[in-house]
């Protein structure tokens, strides 16, 4: 009692007031993620309310503790109206080291994690956006690579403009995809600079072109399909309008745009990743955010920018063209794993994961300026790595 409360506790919180930094040292802070949602856009079931979103949340903070060892607080906020939202966010923030967004909808988000990240100093990401972005990016760089074009020539096709499309579709920009190469749907049609009903975010992506309005239209000639709408908008008949060796990112969950067999039975040569457990190339978020944070965590960084999150896809790409560990095959029926069309991307059990992607993350953070230092103290010994 006297240490944990008082009269000990006096000193490590006069200790806090003078160096706030020192809450590292002292607390749970520097291992501690808040999981934050108002249950807007709740995996496809949509504005189901934040109460009803909190098996989600609770589900996320078990895979931040199983897969990194962060532990998580699931906080869900019964607020829709941004500014407000915000401001409960901001009002909590000391009590963490990090804030994971989840579950909120577009356009709303991004207004969110904008604000937040802009007026916070601990690390804030909206793992819809960017969480999928990092993770499909990492596939599309080898896809690419085994179909043996170069992104920025190839055309994209992106069916969908919510909150993860817009991510993932600047991150694939980041890497050298070029805008005048690519096509964006939302439940209208192409999103062309002719129309008038464009938020921000989908006016950035609008294209000129006049001569398409419609998937079927769009799709013709292009190289890379990525999905992130809804079930059965693709048919068989437009992945075979597609280029040659077509890259079909599939990602509606829980039934894709078109299915894994329909889009073989189509066309042999196309390279397939669905959302998925049970086809090969899962693009699943937990491949990334509890390491994405894990880094960001060890060097207390005050934020995760644009140059953590290519760090973390270089690496989970990086990691799929290396031969897989013996347990990672167990864990799959014993199915041998190479890379190639049946495997580009990284599986959830890999145990490189948390080292390879944790210490390209903490390293751009050191690297970019926004680390404070090393946490030291706190972590499971099987959490340590080098940083050089």
């Amino acid at each position: 009692m006297t240490l944990a409360y008082s009269p000990g506790v006096a000193v490590p919180c006069k200790d806090i007031e003078s160096d706030p930094t020192a809450a590292y040292k002292y607390t749970a802070k520097g291992n501690l993620v808040a999981v934050i949602s108002n249950g807007t856009a709740v995996l496809g079931l949509g504005d189901i309310g934040a109460m009803a979103g909190k098996p989600v949340m609770e589900g996320k903070g078990l895979l931040f503790k199983i897969y990194a060892g962060i532990d998580v607080f699931d906080i869900e906020v019964d607020e829709k109206d941004p500014k407000k939202f915000i401001e409960i966010v901001k009002a909590i923030a000391p009590t963490f080291g990090g804030i994971n967004l989840e579950d909120i909808k577009a356009p709303e988000c991004f207004e969110i994690e904008q604000t937040l990240k802009k007026e916070l100093d601990i690390p804030v990401m909206h793992d819809d956006q960017h969480g999928t972005a990092i993770i499909s990016a990492a596939g599309l760089l080898n896809a690419l690579s085994i179909a043996g074009k170069k992104i920025e020539e190839a055309r994209f096709v992106i069916n969908g403009a919510g909150a993860s499309a817009i991510s993932c579709t600047k991150l694939y920009e980041s890497f050298g995809a070029r805008r005048e190469n690519i096509v964006m749907l939302d439940s209208k049609g192409v999103i062309s600079k002719e129309r008038t009903d464009l938020t921000e975010e989908k006016a950035y992506f609008a294209t000129s072109r006049t001569d398409i309005h419609t998937l079927a239209e769009a799709i013709v000639g292009a190289d890379v399909f990525v999905g992130l709408s809804r079930a059965k908008v693709l048919s068989q008949d437009m992945v075979r309008a597609m280029a040659s060796q077509p890259i079909v990112f599939a990602l509606a969950n829980p039934n894709p745009e078109i299915t894994y067999e329909e889009a073989k039975a189509a066309r042999e040569d196309v390279i397939m990743a669905t959302g998925r457990s049970d086809y090969p190339n899962q693009i699943n978020n937990v491949i990334g955010f509890p390491y994405i944070f894990r880094g960001a965590l060890d060097v207390q960084a005050r934020a995760i920018n644009e140059e953590m999150k290519k760090a973390a896809t270089l690496a989970i790409a990086a990691l799929a063209r290396e031969a897989v560990p013996e347990e990672v095959t167990r864990a799959y029926g014993n199915v041998e794993l190479h890379f190639g069309p049946d495997y580009f991307i990284p599986k959830p059990v890999d145990p490189r994961l948390i080292v390879r992607v944790s210490s390209a993350v903490a390293r751009a953070a050191i690297e970019s300026g926004v680390a404070r230092g090393l946490l030291k103290i706190g972590l499971p010994m099987k959490m340590s790595y080098a940083l050089v």
